[in-house]
């Protein structure tokens, strides 16, 4: 029987309806302008990452292969890799064209799970060996969307899985990080709107803990988010011709 509230699948089609609307902002106001309409959508859109963070900590608790878990996380990031630069009109070849946005934000969610299984699953490995994997893995998301943070966020709300509020104070913890480095290194305008994502706790909060019947969602975003960078990458052209729209 459904419980009231939101499941996954509800959940995870607010988090495809924010990205795109956020991206949709990125296509049409590039450069994050000083302007009501793109800065309200880009605060819809920092619901999305919060969302994803907290199903990667789903998602490796209920797993019950995680080295398949793995495999499907790293395949997405490839593919993803592809569709992010094409979209926002990115070299694929990283750092050939800046350290900042070289890969989709797919690529710190697979380094997630491989560092929470580190950290969880693995049990033959040298410690001091398995921290400085840890380590190394974790700077590794640092030129991708999301950065370092990312990994950092998840692995610390996996920390406090069962507990929302907990799990809230820690995303809030390096999201607020993130901002204040954007702020000083990066842009002004895209730190201040970070405050979106204090909009996810009520969200989550109505979070039922069940999956949902329509068993397609599970491979819907998987299929959804390369392919919808893919036709903002052909608009983007169709637009302003091969140039780059991200900082």
């Amino acid at each position: 029987m459904e419980k009231k509230g939101l499941n996954a699948n509800h959940l995870k089609l607010i988090a495809i309806i924010a990205m795109t609307v956020d991206h949709i902002a990125d296509l049409f106001y590039p450069g994050f302008p000083v302007k009501p309409l793109p800065i309200i959508l880009h605060l819809i859109g920092r619901l999305t990452a919060p969302i994803m963070w907290f199903f990667v900590c789903e998602g490796f608790y209920y797993t019950r292969n995680v080295k398949k878990y793995m495999l499907r996380m790293f395949i997405f990031a490839v593919i993803s890799h592809f569709a992010y630069c094409f979209s926002f009109g990115i070299d694929p070849v990283p750092f050939r064209s800046g350290i900042f946005n070289q890969t989709s934000v797919m690529y710190p969610l697979f380094i997630s799970v491989v560092v929470l299984w580190l950290e969880h699953e693995e049990k033959r490995m040298n410690k001091y060996l398995k921290h400085i994997i840890i380590f190394l893995l974790i700077c590794s998301a640092f030129p991708a969307d999301w950065s370092c943070i990312a990994v950092l966020a998840i692995v610390s709300m996996y920390k406090k899985r069962g507990d929302l509020k907990g799990q809230m104070k820690m995303m809030l913890l390096w999201v607020f990080f993130y901002g204040l480095i954007s702020f000083f290194f990066v842009s002004k305008v895209y730190a201040l709107e970070l405050i979106g994502v204090l909009m996810v706790y009520p969200v989550l909060k109505m979070y039922n803990g069940q999956k949902g019947k329509a068993g397609w969602m599970k491979m819907f975003f998987y299929i959804y988010y390369p392919l919808h960078l893919v036709v903002i990458g052909i608009i983007r052209i169709l637009m302003y011709g091969d140039v780059p729209l991200l900082f």
